[in-house]
């Protein structure tokens, strides 16, 4: 009877081991893939559908986002209608408080905010653009900076225009300065590389976000004579409608703007965010929380130039625009060389 017993107890306690060695064993490998997500908050002077600046980093956000497998991987938080910089800068402390990885402060504007926050939350990355300022020259070595080559998608789409005019007057649309200034200074160049005696009319409404202004401005283009329009920053939704109203094709940068304008826009210089995110994410995970400013260009795939295949474009302007691109891409074009 004794020797029963033991035995029973001897089986008892080995199932019991081995299955607390199991429930061990199951605990362990559940640690081993429940990792932390990822954490990006993003700060935006506008909304994330604005068709312009904000939605191009946003969708570029969102895209990395799928590859990385969703939101078990990757949480994503955000503040639009930014513009006041009291705000935002607010809006970013409290992002870093919260123990996000990465605080992106998508505006210019918010560079001295993103200084602040950062000597303050040394092990926190933040990003701004655009610049190419990562504050190395304060101490500062949790900061990076981003922009984009617009002048090579403004070149490129001034040489569309060069094409499409028939008046050889030309319109555009800027708020103040920044990227845009820079799309528009490639835009003049690459109509007047075309058509010489073309005329290009800038007009600065000194706002990015009034609409109201963008339509007057391109009233006044039209009237003016100009038969191409383009602009940036989140205002071109009036100019884009006027456009539309008046069948005038417009050339987009930025975002995609084809919906606001389906059968007048004919081409979007589009900014692709999504290798810069990728990156910075790489570095941060590797213990490397800023120091790198990148450039969108053609060459490293940063920018794209898209068609509207719904509307018909010549193949001859097709053409001169991948020509164009492939030219900046070689050098060719001497205001590209040295960038």
């Amino acid at each position: 009877m004794l020797r029963r017993i033991s035995l029973l107890t001897l089986v008892l306690l080995f199932l019991l081991a081995a299955c607390g060695r199991s429930d061990r064993d199951a605990d362990a490998n559940t640690e081993g893939t429940n990792e932390e997500p990822f954490r990006v908050a993003i700060v935006l002077p506008s909304s994330t559908t604005d068709i312009a600046w904000s939605q191009s980093m946003f969708d570029s956000l969102k895209d990395v986002q799928a590859s990385m497998g969703g939101e078990e991987a990757l949480r994503i938080a955000f503040s639009e209608g930014m513009f006041r910089v009291t705000d935002a800068s607010a809006a970013i402390r409290d992002y870093a408080s919260e123990g996000f990885d990465l605080v992106i402060a998508h505006g210019a504007q918010y560079g001295n905010s993103v200084f602040e926050v950062a000597s303050d939350f040394p092990e926190t990355s933040f990003a701004w653009g655009t610049s190419s300022d990562t504050g190395a020259e304060r101490g500062i070595t949790n900061v990076f900076a981003y922009g984009a080559a617009a002048n090579e998608g403004g070149y490129v789409n001034g040489v569309v225009a060069s094409m499409l005019t028939q008046s050889e007057i030309v319109g555009v649309i800027g708020p103040v300065a920044g990227d845009a200034k820079l799309y528009i200074d490639g835009f003049i160049r690459g109509v007047t590389g075309v058509k010489p005696d073309a005329q290009v009319n800038v007009t600065y409404t000194g706002s990015f976000s009034d609409t109201s202004l963008a339509a007057e401005a391109a009233h006044v283009h039209i009237q003016a004579g100009a038969d191409v329009l383009t602009g940036s920053a989140q205002q071109v939704v009036g100019a884009i409608g006027v456009a539309s109203e008046n069948g005038i094709p417009w050339l987009g940068t930025q975002s995609d703007q084809i919906s606001l304008g389906p059968e007048v826009v004919v081409t979007n210089q589009v900014y692709d965010w999504a290798n810069v995110i990728d990156d910075m994410i790489a570095k941060i995970s590797a213990d490397e929380f800023g120091g790198t400013a990148y450039t969108l260009t053609f060459e490293n795939g940063g920018l794209r130039l898209e068609f509207n295949e719904a509307i018909d474009i010549p193949d001859d302007v097709k053409d001169a625009a991948r020509a164009a691109i492939e030219d900046i891409k070689s050098g060719a074009v001497e205001q590209f060389s040295d960038e």
